[in-house]
């Protein structure tokens, strides 16, 4: 199953970066390969505003990696288990484009083994086996609803082909995990958001695999529509300020909350891959808040208490 996962996500790196490089018109990805001392590596790539700053995303990344060794004293606290190797693979991506109009974007799917030592070649059942991961999620700064509408159900169409109640527990999920406690508000509108997905009586692994690789795939479809009809609108340089202010929100929950950026970093991974998620500018206002009635205050609103789009 890793390997199948990890083929698939060496291809879906490839669909997701054509797609991003064709809505952007002129900047192209960089690729870094990067290898992990204790085992394993992967393949960053990023684009950032193009020729003399003419594309539409001011930074992007889609990174692939596959990591295995000995679990670290940290990690088996988390997972609550003993000594243990594993071995994780997985896609992440993070768009932020330069454009107020046009929503963050954040994606992630991955897959999980624990062994209870070296000499075992499958998922110890003692370290917790094996599972996936994963989902996407969008982050307006000015809230369209139809572009949220369009991104739920695209995640409810994907979820709806394996099981009616995916996308109502997952989506449910996304709108917990995404959630900036010291701020008691949402990162963004959610999407979906799913942990721990294991063999099952009624779920295999390979039903699992399916499902994630559903997701997976409609990615591009659920984003690029809304990018394509908001990069070319004009923006006041009023919105650009709010767009780094609530910037600075999604910075806060990627260092404080994210268990991504902490497995990265307690696996000792690779650094600038792992803080690809921050955006390249950013404001902190002490004590802001938006006008009342502004567009600003409507999207804090939705943010302060989410809602269902479907």
């Amino acid at each position: 199953m890793k390997d199948k996962f990890y083929n698939y996500i060496l291809k879906l790196q490839d669909q997701i970066c054509a797609g991003l490089e064709a809505a952007d018109g002129v900047a192209k990805f960089r690729e870094d390969l990067w290898e992990r001392p204790e085992g394993g590596g992967g393949r960053t790539r990023v684009i950032e505003n193009g020729p003399e700053g003419s594309g539409v995303f001011e930074k992007a990344g889609v990174n692939i990696s596959a990591v295995h060794g000995k679990l670290p004293d940290s990690m088996q606290q988390l997972f609550n288990v003993g000594e243990a190797d594993f071995f994780a693979c997985g896609l992440s991506l993070v768009i932020h484009p330069k454009s107020p109009l046009v929503p963050t974007v954040h994606a992630n799917w991955r897959y999980f083994e624990l062994y209870d030592n070296k000499e075992n070649s499958s998922p110890s059942g003692r370290s917790g086996g094996a599972w996936f991961g994963g989902g996407q999620d969008l982050t307006p700064y000015y809230l369209f609803e139809e572009d949220a509408i369009h991104f739920h159900q695209t995640c409810k169409t994907a979820c709806d082909k394996h099981n009616t109640e995916f996308y109502p527990k997952f989506k449910q999920q996304c709108d917990a995990y995404f959630w900036n406690a010291h701020r008691n508000e949402a990162r963004g509108i959610g999407g979906l958001f799913f942990d721990y997905c294991k063999a099952t009586e009624a779920q295999s692994m390979e039903d699992w695999f399916n499902f994630v690789t559903e997701v997976g795939n409609s990615f591009l479809e659920a984003y690029v529509p809304i990018v394509e009809k908001r990069k070319n609108l004009t923006y006041t340089p009023a919105q650009r300020t709010w767009q780094e202010i609530r910037r600075g929100r999604y910075v806060e929950f990627n260092l404080v909350h994210d268990k991504g950026t902490l497995f990265g970093l307690k696996t000792n991974g690779r650094i600038e891959s792992i803080l690809m998620s921050l955006p390249p500018k950013v404001q902190w206002h002490y004590d802001h808040h938006p006008a009342p009635g502004s567009e600003e205050e409507k999207l804090i609103q939705v943010l302060e208490k989410p809602k269902n789009w479907i």
